[in-house]
């Protein structure tokens, strides 16, 4: 149901088909995971419904710029307002028939991304909110704008069930129709990673892999203090550490945690078994690598986590998962599907590691049943069931017609001056 920005009530507007979807979040080439996650979102589309345009308006963070494709119709400072207000006018002008939003509190400006409200105000479209986050103890500025966000959505989309459940128990009445969508992967068939790295010409050892932005709450260092334990277990072993490290860590520290890490792996003597590679890296050289992994592990710290898009990668790809029993490993890990280990237990997530490398026969079984249950979650059809809700949900609405006839001027209104 839509909302009113007026009175906060609900705005049905005329049944049809969706022409013009305006998609705002982060965008590649800035380097993070909803830069990549919404990138994804945007091809989809192209590929699933290519005929509904997709404007892109890609978020910019402080004092930063990119190099944006086509796509991009406008960059949105993040501390900017007059930026968020002129993102609205050309939503409108473009005539726009909803909106999609990537919600993460860090990406909008404002207390706590408080500006992402003006564009909503100013565009009452109907809006899909996916929200990347979802905390159960909210600060009083965080709960304040989400719970005006939440009035304000038509659909909310979440990527773990638990995630609806604390968003139902933390905002209550405020929450509307609300769809689980797991996350997004690439559609690529399994491999046998032996195979991948004699292909690739890389040195075929058992090879154990984590990657995505490297930050203190990725959980490295319980992994690689459990290095001693499993390279006397399997003395050719290697663990491979992708990805560049955060940007905000990066501005506020340097490369002062990864060099810990590093003094680390020397410390306890494992460092010739690790391999580094420091980059943001390309998804077809990702996806390579990630094909040539025995073992994916995710030693994440929080437990609150609902969605990380490097475990859902490597489900995708069929691997046998070791992690940490944050929210979206627990659900998507279930049944067999991965093995749970306890946070930051060295002793336990070294000897599970190493019962899964000496044992063949089960690692296959789980890349089998992962990488089947991943197959519904490739990124045409996590779009189309967002896409064929929203076309049910909001465009299949009742129509009231004071409310849209008023919703009809205002569009009119808006072509006739941007004519």
């Amino acid at each position: 149901m839509l909302h009113d920005m007026s009175t906060g009530g609900p705005v049905p507007i005329e049944a049809g088909s969706i022409a013009r979807i305006a998609l705002i979040g982060n965008f590649l080439p800035r380097r993070c995971g909803i830069a990549t996650f919404t990138t994804h979102v945007h091809d989809a589309l192209r590929v699933r419904y290519p005929d509904i345009a997709t404007d892109v308006y890609a978020m910019n963070d402080r004092g930063q710029a990119h190099d944006y494709p086509a796509a991009v119709v406008a960059a949105i400072a993040q501390d900017d307002i007059a930026s968020y207000r002129q993102a609205a006018e050309t939503i409108l002008r473009r005539g726009t028939d909803l909106i999609w939003v990537q919600h993460e509190f860090g990406i909008f400006g404002g207390p706590a991304g408080h500006h992402l409200l003006t564009i909503l105000e100013a565009a009452p479209l109907p809006l899909i909110l996916t929200l990347h986050t979802v905390l159960a103890e909210p600060s009083v500025e965080q709960r304040l704008v989400m719970e005006r966000l939440l009035r304000r959505a038509s659909l909310v989309i979440v990527m773990a069930q638990r995630a609806e459940s604390i968003l139902r128990a933390t905002y209550g009445e405020q929450v509307g129709v609300v769809a689980v969508v797991p996350h997004g992967i690439p559609d690529r068939p399994y491999e046998e990673p032996a195979l991948v790295r004699r292909c690739q010409g890389w040195e075929d050892r058992p090879t154990i892999m984590t990657f995505g932005l490297l930050s203190p709450d990725k959980g490295i260092e319980a992994m690689i203090r459990a290095m001693p334990a499993i390279v006397k277990a399997c003395p050719d072993i290697t663990y491979r550490i992708v990805g560049a490290t955060h940007p905000h860590l990066l501005a506020h520290e340097g490369e002062a945690h990864r060099e810990r890490l590093v003094a680390l792996a020397c410390a306890l003597g494992v460092a010739d078994h690790l391999r580094w590679d420091d980059r943001f890296v390309g998804e077809a050289e990702l996806l390579e690598l990630l094909a040539a992994a025995d073992l994916y592990v995710t030693p994440y710290r929080n437990p609150a986590q609902i969605t990380s898009g490097a475990l859902s990668y490597a489900a995708g790809l069929g691997k046998p998962i070791i992690s940490t029993p944050y929210v979206h490993a627990e659900e998507l890990l279930a049944d067999g599907r991965g093995c749970l280990v306890p946070f930051d237990d060295v002793d336990v997530l070294a000897e599970t590691v190493i019962r899964l490398l000496r044992d063949s026969a089960r690692r296959q079984a789980m890349a089998r049943r992962i990488h089947l249950h991943s197959r519904g979650t490739v990124w045409t059809m996590m779009v189309a069931r967002i896409v064929e809700a929203a076309r049910g949900r909001i465009f299949g609405a009742a129509m009231t017609d004071t409310v849209a006839a008023r919703n009809l001027r205002m569009r009119r209104g808006m072509d006739l001056r941007a004519a």
